[in-house]
């Protein structure tokens, strides 16, 4: 017994398949992310590098070249490219496309320690990043402040302490990147003049700082019964409480034993670190947090999860200061969404109306489309089962599925209406009908997966993306067999009408259809008359094209 008999025989095994499959494909639609392209790590390692103060040329020998002679040799790299700055560097380490990224990312920290004692101390630790499309911000926001003599340190505090910590934490949103943010700092403007007058040095004070500036863990005091925390408070808390440190040694001689404070040889303000860069908003100095999604999450879902968190902040905002969205890349994501959803319909719309010309009856047609909600409602547990989101990619193969995944209904219910005009009964019909196509549209599918299997294959960047592709049209495909072997036939057993002959709209087609086969035989006689003609044209075309 067939899989078409059993569905035919059983019919609520057919119609619980099909509730399973949308079902199924419903839930998993609502849980899929959205996002412009497919979550695709590309082969690269970046590497960066800070010391403090160094010059390019020392950041390159006593940095970059120790770090790339002990990466070259791990296996699978392609290319490793550096460039060194002032106080910084940055190694890109390129990689084969079949190295696991991230056991890559783990080979290049052990390298590194491996060389730690070889690099200058002050080197701050390195920090590595995966390339990857979906780390880019999908949305910026501006800080801006409507005082322009407000000092800059407060918007940079502004900003660190509430924004950022505010939207961290909004759903799906996987880091926060602040653009022209400058570290707020304590600036100590020495005078050179009274430093000579009491013969000190810049490194007194520096060791002064370090030694006076400093919290440490004082302990507790116990008694019989009760027990105190100590805590002694080195560490000033405005620029007046830090001009009161003590300057505690003289020249790297010992002690300094006229007590000396070090806002008598400085002044202390409150400041930024040095401003290396910056960031405006219609030419006024702001600060951008650039909203970065989660892997896999929903762009446009993140998207408006910021938007109305920045809502609730607003009452929030201080006065002279407002932040506003600059760039929202999820709008373009919700069109080429929604543009492609339009697509999907517009394809299943004529692909109704062609169905309904060529087979002249609303029960075949609404047969054949009911393929199109099972195919591809059901490919989206294969989407939710291997990680895919929705997206260009996907959706490109969905949109192209719709046109594949009648064929095999198409094919069986033609084969079975042959029979019913025939005046055979709708249940003999399926059975003999849909025995005599299995193999046929096995056959036809198995055609159209050959095709685009392979491109699931294609190596390089441009292969991950096509993966996605390859693998949606291909699961469209198959579930669409299964349907035309399991509902198709069921359908067509109970509800199928056939009119002989064909009346209305579908009458004129039909007499269309067959003046047309008409004339296609009278061309096919003559063309059979001058045969070598045929193929001497044929075979110029070929050259010509």
């Amino acid at each position: 017994m067939t899989l078409s008999e059993v569905s035919i025989r059983k019919p609520v095994f057919a119609w619980m398949l099909m509730a399973a499959l949308v079902t199924f494909g419903a839930i998993s639609f609502r849980r899929l992310g959205i996002s412009q392209l497919p979550d695709v790590d590309f082969p690269v390692v970046s590497v960066s590098l800070n010391l403090p103060g160094a010059a390019p040329e020392v950041v390159e020998s006593q940095v970059l070249d120790p770090l790339e002679d002990a990466i070259m040799e791990i296996d699978g790299i392609r290319n490793v490219t550096s460039s060194a700055q002032q106080s910084s560097g940055s190694i890109a380490v390129e990689f084969e496309l079949n190295r696991n990224i991230d056991e890559s990312v783990q080979e290049i920290q052990n390298k590194i320690q491996q060389v730690r004692n070889l690099l200058p101390l002050a080197l701050l630790p390195p920090t590595l990043r995966k390339s990857n499309p979906e780390d880019q911000p999908i949305l910026w926001l501006a800080l801006t402040s409507d005082d322009e003599k407000a000092p800059p340190i407060d918007m940079m505090v502004f900003a660190r302490n509430f924004l950022f910590d505010n939207f961290t934490v909004v759903s799906g949103v996987g880091n926060v990147v602040l653009g022209g943010y400058v570290e707020p700092a304590l600036r100590v403007w020495v005078d050179r003049r009274k430093l000579d007058r009491l013969n000190l040095t810049s490194d007194d004070l520096l060791n002064s700082i370090k030694r006076e500036h400093v919290e440490i863990p004082a302990g507790v005091i116990a008694g019989p019964d009760r027990e105190f925390n100590v805590r002694v408070r080195g560490e000033a808390t405005t620029p007046e409480g830090f001009g009161q440190l003590v300057i505690d040694g003289r020249a790297g001689q010992g002690a300094n034993y006229r007590v000396t404070r070090l806002s008598e040889v400085a002044r202390i303000e409150e400041g930024l670190s040095d401003v290396r860069k910056k960031c405006r908003s219609s030419g006024v100095r702001a600060v951008g947090l650039g909203i970065v999604k989660q892997h896999g999450s929903n762009a446009v879902e993140v998207g408006n999860n910021v938007r109305a968190k920045l809502l609730q902040l607003a009452p929030l905002i201080p006065a002279p200061f407002k932040v506003t969205v600059r760039s929202d890349n999820t709008r373009f994501i919700k069109q080429s969404v929604s543009q492609l959803n339009f697509t999907l319909l517009l394809s299943a719309l004529l692909t109704s109306l062609v169905c309904y010309l060529f087979l002249g009856s609303w029960t075949s047609t609404m047969n054949v489309l009911m393929a199109i909600p099972t195919s591809i409602i059901g490919t989206f547990v294969a989407f939710y089962a291997f990680g895919f989101t929705l997206n260009t990619f996907t959706l490109l193969g969905l949109s192209l599925a719709i046109g594949i995944v009648v064929d095999d209904a198409i094919m069986m219910l033609e084969n079975i209406v042959r029979h019913r005009e025939l005046g055979e009964g709708k249940r003999a019909a399926a059975i003999k009908g849909s025995r005599e196509i299995t193999f046929a549209a096995l056959a036809a599918t198995i055609a159209v997966v050959a095709i685009f299997l392979p491109v699931v294959f294609m190596k390089g960047v441009i292969g991950k993306y096509f993966l996605q592709y390859g693998i949606t049209v291909t699961v469209a495909v198959l579930l669409s067999l299964l349907e035309a072997l399991t509902l198709t036939p069921m359908r067509c057993s109970r509800y199928l009408r056939v009119q002989v002959p064909a009346r209305g709209l579908a009458g004129f087609v039909d007499r269309l259809f067959h003046r047309l086969a008409a004339f296609y035989g009278r061309c096919l006689a003559r063309l059979l008359r001058h045969r070598l003609k045929t193929v001497a044209v044929t075979l110029a075309l070929f050259a010509a094209s």
